[in-house]
């Protein structure tokens, strides 16, 4: 059995490749919706557009319930904490997905054109809120949540909801709207052709520049933010307690990291030199090179942000002290050991039939299959 510290690395690691997972596969899902109204001129295009990922959406969303799960079962009280402060954001989120399963499913039941653009307008919106809402979050966990514990451990949040839309916040939104439409949007030029691929080009291309230069802006901001930092001993193995360590906030603490191991560097600018790689690749339709293209962009800024601040993991603005960390959040070893020993199992299981469910279903999508199929399609 692996000891405890490895563990609690470990999950730090996985969480981030689910987050990652997550983004990379549905990700590309709510960009496509994003890009929907504008790049679907027509109800034939708009069809089009919707079947390039209407095979696999709902199988996507595995990573997002493991992502949630694992959450859940490695660092509880990070899920109870930021469910707590982030209720009404995180509802926002849920009430916009809501959109997709009876969107997907029911748009084209109807021939009725305000029913259908009603239905394209709610993927729109199941697409484009929750990266949106998850930028934002990303974007106040560097800053600091406003919460504390009380004596017997249940934590307290002390803002609001309107507390969460501040500048910095709103910046990292739109990071994470610019870089998933990009990706939506690559993933869309590789599965279609002519004007709607065409259209698809130009979205991402203008959502890769807006990501790059987003993500600069965001980089710079971050150097002379307040980070967090811990100044007491660490005992890896000792068992969760959040209260049981000293952190101050200083300027520029969340570049320690970098200054210790200057490779973590390869990670932002694998993120900005990424989205910049994706617009020249569409540029010069090399479609599939620019979607992987796009999934290391992707990698290099949720990984930029976790390298930033580790071992925070949802630092504390009201109480520094009771900062959730890596090595105080966490659930016990065995629960770790199982969890790790069961992603093992089926995360190359999942990783396979995904592989398999998309290779089945490589191609274009074009206006004649649908035509073809109108029954059957989406």
């Amino acid at each position: 059995m692996l000891d405890y510290p490895t563990l609690k690395i470990i999950w730090w690691l996985l969480v981030g490749v689910l987050l990652t997972g997550f983004a990379i596969m549905d990700g590309h899902d709510m960009g496509v919706g994003t890009l929907l109204p504008f790049v679907g001129r027509s109800d034939l295009e708009r069809r089009v557009v919707i079947n390039t990922v209407g095979p696999h959406w709902d199988g996507n969303q595995v990573w997002f319930i493991t992502a949630g799960g694992a959450i859940f079962a490695a660092w509880p009280l990070v899920y109870a904490t930021a469910f707590s402060g982030f209720y009404w954001a995180m509802l926002a989120v849920l009430w916009a997905l809501f959109f997709r399963p009876v969107g997907f499913d029911y748009r084209s039941k109807i021939h009725n054109a305000a029913w259908r653009s009603t239905w394209d307008w709610g993927l729109f919106i199941g697409g484009a809120v929750p990266p949106l809402i998850f930028g934002v979050a990303f974007g106040n966990l560097l800053q600091g949540v406003p919460f504390g514990f009380d004596a017997y451990m249940v934590s307290t949040y002390t803002g609001t909801f309107w507390q969460l839309l501040n500048p910095f916040a709103l910046l990292a939104g739109v990071v994470s709207s610019a870089m998933i439409t990009m990706h939506g949007g690559a993933y869309l030029a590789h599965r279609t052709e002519g004007v709607i691929q065409a259209r698809a080009i130009k979205g991402a291309v203008g959502a890769a520049l807006v990501m790059a230069l987003a993500f600069v802006a965001a980089g710079f901001w971050l150097q002379g933010m307040d980070g967090y930092r811990i100044t007491s001993a660490i005992d890896p193995s000792a068992l969760p307690d959040p209260m049981n360590k000293t952190v101050v906030r200083e300027a520029g603490a969340w570049m320690a990291n970098y200054s210790r191991q200057p490779l973590l560097w390869l990670l932002p600018a694998l993120g900005a030199g990424g989205a910049l790689l994706v617009a020249a690749l569409l540029r010069a339709r090399r479609t599939l090179t620019a979607f992987a293209a796009s999934a290391l962009a992707l990698t290099g800024v949720i990984g930029t942000a976790g390298a930033s601040m580790f071992p925070f993991v949802m630092p504390s603005s009201t109480l520094p002290a009771a900062s959730l960390t890596v090595w105080d959040s966490v659930s016990s070893h065995l629960t770790l050991s199982i969890m790790f020993w069961a992603t093992l199992i089926f995360i190359p299981l999942i990783m396979v039939y995904t592989g398999w469910a998309y290779s089945v279903m490589r191609g274009k999508v074009t206006a004649a299959y649908i035509q073809e199929n109108d029954h059957a399609a989406y």
